[in-house]
């Protein structure tokens, strides 16, 4: 072996050690841990980057997702997860697709350079973890739901943002979304007329919530409710806007002896599909028309206010607190973005909520700012997610 062998051997030990250590640090860790691992992962390789490199990653970046959604239109990945452990050439893969098997060994060959398959041989290959994540309809429905229904969205954001002279988007009817698809409606209106775009992006807000903590998990809400009594007549909470129920199903389901009714509201094409659950009472409402609970313990709201701009989000709260109480307490169950270092899934999204509804996430102060002007006052702030996700509970001033 030669000196320059030995020396190339001997790094590839030592990254193959450092390597090993970092996935057993990661398998003990929690999900903020881990991010924090992955965070550190990523400044690591940005740190090593040469200009080219760096290049290479920002412009092909859209590549992959459309590269990833013709290997979905082709099953790929869940060929490979039924196949696996034994792996599937080319030629195989060719026959139960019916594609062009040069066409397939490029894709392929893409697909294992960014890790999204195992390449095993010369034009074979097998499922790994992030192949088997990518089988799954939920996570094929973002895949769909960004690419198909946003990406557009995003290619039209730099020539909107020009036209208006580089200001703020506040309006949800004129944002690059209706510059991209020609439309003067605004997401949700649209989303109604396009049945599969509708039924993507359930199956991903689903999939992408399964397994992850929710604000149950850190809200003391046994705690608060026992502070002053409520009876069977009293309305417990009202989940304003809470689509087809999975967090007032959440609530019955683990605090079955907390009193007082349980009020889902949505608009009535969302609550026919909602799902039936005992002690959960469904009512037709409109968040931007005047609250008809009056003076419910809990008022929650879940990802609604990150839709809207300031200016809807006023009128959305401004209902709230005319029907609250002086002992009722209104649950934000949104990001709470740091008001410095704010992580990239968190400011990928803002960039979403801007491109396509004229929305934002918020930082805490501008949390702050937003409720104090609606006459809230901030009691606490529960956060349990790892990029920022919590709740924030306000009452009267």
């Amino acid at each position: 072996m030669s000196c320059l062998s030995f020396f190339h051997s001997s790094k590839a030990k030592k990254m193959e050690k450092l390597a090993a250590e970092v996935k057993t640090i990661a398998g003990t860790a929690d999900d903020v841990e881990r991010r924090k691992i992955l965070d550190s992962l990523r400044e690591l390789q940005y740190s090593v980057e040469s200009p080219h490199d760096t290049l290479n990653r920002t412009i092909y970046s859209n590549l992959r997702l459309a590269i990833a959604r013709v290997a979905m239109d082709l099953k790929l990945f869940e060929a490979l997860v039924e196949s696996a452990p034994i792996p599937l050439t080319v030629s195989q893969l060719a026959k139960q697709t019916g594609a062009s098997p040069v066409l397939l060994g490029r894709l392929l060959r893409f697909l294992a350079a960014f890790s999204m398959v195992k390449e095993v041989g010369a034009n074979t290959f097998t499922a790994n973890h992030i192949t088997k994540s990518m089988s799954e309809e939920g996570f094929q429905a973002g895949a769909h739901h960004y690419f198909d229904n946003l990406n557009k969205a995003f290619q039209a954001a730099p020539d909107f943002l020009a036209s208006r002279k580089y200001q703020d988007i506040t309006d949800p009817k004129d944002t690059p979304f209706q510059v991209a698809y020609k439309t003067d409606l605004t997401v949700f209106a649209w989303a109604q007329g396009n049945p599969s775009a509708l039924s993507y992006f359930g199956k991903y807000l689903a999939y992408d919530r399964t397994g992850r903590k929710i604000w149950l998990d850190v809200y003391p809400l046994a705690q608060e409710c026992a502070k002053q009594p409520i009876t069977e007549k009293d309305v417990l909470l009202v989940d304003v806007g809470g689509g087809i129920g999975d967090q007032v199903i959440a609530l019955k389901t683990r605090h079955p002896t907390i009193p007082g009714r349980v009020i889902l509201q949505d608009i009535p094409e969302t609550l026919a599909g909602a799902i039936p659950h005992d002690g959960v009472e469904l009512m037709a409402h409109d968040f931007f028309k005047p609250q008809p609970i009056k003076g419910a313990k809990y008022y929650y709201l879940r990802n609604i206010l990150h839709d809207w701009p300031d200016a809807a989000s006023v009128t959305i709260l401004s209902h709230l607190t005319a029907a609250m109480s002086s002992s009722s307490i209104l649950l934000i169950d949104e990001m709470v973005l740091p008001d410095a270092g704010v992580p990239w899934q968190a400011v990928q999204l803002d960039m979403t909520m801007m491109c396509c509804l004229g929305a934002m996430e918020r930082t805490r102060e501008q949390w702050r700012i937003l409720l104090e002007g609606c006459g809230l006052r901030i009691l606490g702030v529960w956060t349990y997610g790892a990029v920022g996700e919590s709740v924030v509970a306000c009452e009267l001033k």
